[in-house]
């Protein structure tokens, strides 16, 4: 009889701790922990989301799930690639409540991810032809290659380091950007702090050498992140937003000499934030090491994998709140994430482009669809956007998988 309630209460659990298993982040009630991960598509035509975004997001979407939008643009100048999605005038907003309504149809959750490339752009996209600003004068290396709107690829120009009086017109960027987003429906908004963009480009010391009060210490490169947070909170609350960080990542050349220790600075602020305004943040999303772009084989990395996991681990461990993380799971690694409880959330990404209904086809342990990496940034509102098929079909049917769930 002992040995059948052990066995009952370690069903329990693993019942519970499962990428199945609801789980309540905030005021939000969630029905698994599969999250659509942010990602550019470049589909919303002229900076406009479409049709084709409202049909993209609702194919993704499932009663209860949760999905963060693609980067979306702050303001004027703040992209770095073709036809990606602002949200900071009233047209933008106006065509966003058409995908926000899509995915809220089909009982889903969505956030905006609020994003601004800095010196990952071009004068192409920039207002004038001007150069992109960043934390700093140096140009991202040859290593790296920008998508421009004609199909082909360049090298990145030379930025112009923003003045430090200059910073809080960005500041006001974010929350202005944030305001529209729940104008438009959004049900909060997810501050992109990662992967080589600007935010990261102020934390990151590999990157940012300045001498003022933006640069030198920990306390001194968090505190763009910091002073975007404070104005994006006191305009929408705390439990609407939410932060995504990547310390070990080097995409775009964004190394630092100490990621642990800028990992947890950065979660020790998030902290204190948090206790000073009495909520929490809805989640912190961090991406794991071994995420890698553009097809890589190896990426990037500054440690072993012994280290990177110990530095997830402790940012998870850190955290007074929902952990989110990302880059390269599979359902295997997933699961294990949430039921070694290493993570709270576990976002996807390739995965979900190809599958749109990946929740159905984790949950039945089915075969997944494989993606074309060729059709990832392509203006098509159709192919490698919307034609991947659902379980069992040869064609796109929004809505039987997903009455399956």
């Amino acid at each position: 009889m002992a040995d059948l309630a052990a066995e009952k209460g370690k069903n329990t659990r693993e019942a519970r701790n499962s990428l199945f298993s609801p789980f309540k982040m905030g005021r939000f009630d969630l029905a698994h922990r599969v999250v659509l991960a942010p990602m550019t598509r470049c589909r919303a035509l002229e900076g406009v989301p479409n049709a084709a975004l409202a049909e993209y997001y609702s194919q993704r979407s499932t009663p209860g799930g949760f999905l963060i939008s693609e980067g979306t643009m702050v303001a004027p100048g703040s992209a770095g690639f073709p036809h990606v999605p602002g949200i900071y005038n009233d047209e933008q907003v106006e065509a966003w409540k058409k995908v926000v309504n899509a995915v809220h149809a089909k009982g889903g959750f969505i956030f905006c991810q609020l994003w601004h490339v800095g010196r990952a752009s071009h004068p192409v996209y920039q207002p004038g032809g001007g150069a992109p600003v960043s934390s700093i004068e140096k140009p991202i290396s040859s290593r790296w290659r920008i998508l421009l709107p004609d199909g082909t690829y360049g090298k990145y120009p030379k930025p112009r380091a923003l003045e430090a009086s200059e910073i809080q017109q960005v500041v006001e960027n974010y929350r202005t950007a944030a305001i529209n987003a729940i104008r438009a429906g959004f049900d909060g908004i997810e501050i992109h702090g990662a992967h080589g963009y600007l935010i990261d480009q102020f934390l990151k010391d590999g990157i940012n050498d300045r001498t003022d009060q933006y640069g030198g210490s920990i306390a001194n490169r968090c505190r763009f992140l910091l002073q975007v947070v404070q104005a994006v909170v006191s305009a929408i609350g705390a439990g609407r937003v939410a932060v995504r960080i990547s310390p070990a990542i080097d995409h775009l050349d964004a190394t630092d000499s100490d990621p642990l220790a800028l990992g947890l600075g950065v979660v020790d602020r998030l902290n204190n934030l948090q206790e000073i305004n009495g909520s929490k943040l809805a989640y912190l999303h961090v991406t794991q090491p071994r995420y890698h772009a553009y097809g890589q084989t190896e990426p990037g990395r500054q440690g072993s994998e012994e280290e990177e996991a110990e530095l997830v681990r402790r940012l998870r461990n850190l955290y007074n709140g929902t952990f989110m993380a990302s880059g390269g799971f599979t359902r295997k690694l997933g699961m294990e994430a949430i039921q070694q409880g290493d993570a709270d959330l576990v976002s996807f990404g390739r995965l979900f482009i190809a599958n749109p209904d990946l929740v159905l086809r984790f949950r039945v342990d089915a075969k997944l669809n494989r993606y074309d990496r060729k059709t990832f940034y392509t203006r098509d509102p159709v192919v490698g956007y919307t034609d991947y098929p659902f379980l069992g079909e040869g064609t796109v049917n929004n809505d039987k998988p997903l009455s399956r769930l």
